[in-house]
């Protein structure tokens, strides 16, 4: 037989020929690379000069020889710039960076790298007044970050038809994917224990840093530096390895819980670990309510509240009713998560036949009536149980088999503060959180919650009882609630009525977790972790947002509706709901080559 040859077919003679794909500036693709990195390694060199004469700008940017403060920041991302330069263009050992063989990451990290360096040149002039105070490191900062960026912007685009099919190019998963080569499962499990290391480095750096410029800058440097790595599929190739060590992952995370108060020398940064911790378990119930059932729930907080007062009545304060008993903290425990569990019953019981906004409007009543309840029971508008404004204080520190929870210890020889101790304590607590979600999400239940949420009339016609499930949902949650409420009684040693309202300029609050819910993505475990961290970190590290926190996450709630309705860690059922094409394709994948790599615009 004769192999026959297909022929091209020949285009139309007037068939327009495609452009050739460029950037937004006129250079050649060899400048815009040795613009990238040189501009990168440049950007990094700066910073072993002075930026600025005095020290009056905090971090100390007045020494030449090593960088401080945000000259780490700088130096950090002009590496990556580099880095990543020598990954799509250069070095063949480093294309595993970039497994989509794009130019996305490469503008995303020079962004970053130029605005982390400019901000802190404005930074110094806007603080010290004017330009005159920049050192020539300041200024040899400042030009040697712009290189990055021109030569990012030479780059040839990765869509040029559209406007909008070039910013999905930064935003989407990467189309195609390039296949890596098999690794054993220890190489795995090496890889994710490095990444969990990286990790808790990059966020106790986040936590112990002391000024709100350096707080920012650390923002800017990490918010594109983990875009990039997304765009690059670095992201979805890690949540490959995870989904293979699901349980390992797991066990690493929660080690490095373990080890971040003994990374901390000042027992302030241990407070914000432990109330993010509480604000994430709450939020992570609520995910249970909200995000796998698909009931809106805007007075969650007060679960916490009954949870709070119910651990504060009978843990031995002197000013509770009860002054003369005084649980065990595993009896208080148990005690403060009945009593949630019961009013979550009592809630729910009569208003989960509603749907939609009418059941949303008798939550928000329950929270409201919560507050002004124990607000009122002072003895004087009620009866006398929770001391009214004034709450319950002077609730005793914990003793649990003999370790008290109110003294600091010794071990390895770190000392652990108090609320290191209490730290530690959330972390056993969340890891029971953490299970009963997991297992709860995958048993037969869950797949009920998750039919209701789907479409109720559908799941109800299937024969799944929709109220016992929901009814089922809300307990647990608010169950899980009053468990956290318990621990939170005892760390902030009083519980008084102000905090468990809707809305206000702290966290917790209704407003805020379910804020937290929606930001970290809804029906993940690591989504409502992720969202607790920010919205307590970024009014706690930024004082100008302390009055403006509601005003700035309704910005963000907006431009994350609009760009990831899913959320940041993203449930891949609800990027299906959200996106029509593209979140769950199957990315196309390739066996990598020696060839040189390419660009998908054909650079």
């Amino acid at each position: 037989m004769t192999e026959t040859t297909k022929t091209p077919a020949t285009p139309p003679a007037d068939a327009v020929p495609a452009p050739e794909p460029r950037g937004l500036l006129p250079l050649p693709l060899a400048a815009a690379r040795a613009l990238l990195l040189a501009g990168g390694i440049a950007t990094a060199a700066s910073t072993f000069l002075a930026w600025t004469w005095t020290s009056d700008f905090p971090g100390d940017l007045t020494v030449t020889g090593y960088p401080g403060g945000l000259q780490w920041l700088t130096f950090t991302a002009g590496v990556l710039v580099a880095l990543f330069s020598l990954a799509v263009y250069g070095v063949r050992g480093l294309r595993w960076l970039v497994p989509a063989r794009n130019n996305a990451p490469l503008v995303l990290l020079a962004v970053g790298a130029f605005g982390v360096t400019w901000y802190t040149i404005i930074s110094i002039s806007a603080e010290l007044g004017g330009l005159a105070n920049l050192e020539p490191g300041g200024w040899v900062a400042a030009a040697a970050s712009l290189l990055p960026l021109l030569g990012a912007l030479a780059l040839p685009e990765h869509k040029h038809d559209s406007g909008k099919e070039t910013f999905k190019a930064y935003t989407a998963k990467p189309d195609r994917i390039h296949a890596p080569q098999p690794v054993s499962g220890w190489i795995q499990r090496a890889v994710i224990t490095a990444i969990t290391a990286i990790g808790l480095g990059v966020f106790t750096y986040g936590i112990d840093t002391e000024y709100g410029e350096l707080f920012i800058g650390y923002l800017i440097v990490v918010v594109f530096t983990v875009w990039a790595l997304h765009t690059a599929g670095l992201l979805d190739r890690f949540s490959h390895m995870v989904a293979a060590n699901r349980s390992f992952t797991l066990a690493m995370g929660f080690l490095a819980a373990i080890a971040f108060p003994f990374t901390q020398s000042d027992d302030h940064y241990a407070n914000i670990g432990v109330n993010i911790l509480i604000f994430g378990t709450v939020a992570l119930g609520l995910n249970i309510v909200v995000g796998l059932a698909g009931l809106l729930d805007l007075g969650y907080v007060a679960f916490l509240g009954v949870g709070a007062y119910t651990a504060a009545l009978v843990s031995g304060s002197e000013f509770s009713k009860f002054s003369g008993v005084q649980f065990p903290f595993w009896a208080a425990a148990l005690t403060g998560a009945a009593a949630s569990l019961v009013f979550g019953v009592l809630i729910g019981a009569p208003t989960l036949r509603l749907r939609g906004d009418y059941l949303a409007i008798v939550t928000l009543g329950f929270g409201e009536i919560f507050r002004i309840a124990v607000n009122n029971m002072d003895g004087d508008s009620g009866p006398d149980l929770t001391n009214g404004p004034n709450g319950i204080p002077a609730i005793p520190d914990l003793d649990l088999f003999g370790f008290k929870f109110g003294e600091a210890h010794d071990i390895g020889g770190i000392t652990l503060g108090r609320f290191a101790n209490y730290y530690l304590l959330m972390v056993l607590i969340m890891a029971i959180v953490v299970l009963v979600y997991t297992r709860a999400a995958d048993s037969r239940i869950g797949r009920s919650w998750i039919a209701i949420r789907e479409d109720e009339t559908a799941a109800t016609a299937m024969g799944i009882n929709g109220f016992r499930v929901k009814l089922i949902a809300f307990a647990l949650g608010a169950s899980l609630a009053g468990l956290a409420g318990t621990v939170s009684a005892h760390v902030t040693y009083s519980v008084v009525p102000n905090p468990y309202q809707f809305a206000g300029s702290t966290p917790p609050n209704s407003a805020f977790l379910l804020a937290a819910v929606v930001l970290g993505g809804m029906g993940t475990v690591a989504g409502p972790l992720l969202g607790a961290a920010l919205l307590y970190l970024l009014p706690e590290k930024l004082d100008f947002l302390q009055d403006k926190s509601l005003l700035a996450f309704g910005i963000a709630l907006i431009l994350l509706m609009r760009f990831r309705p899913e959320g940041i860690i993203a449930n891949r059922r609800r990027q299906l709901e959200f996106h029509e094409t593209g979140q769950l394709d199957v990315p196309e994948t390739e066996t990598l080559t020696d060839e040189p790599a390419v660009t998908k615009a054909g650079a």
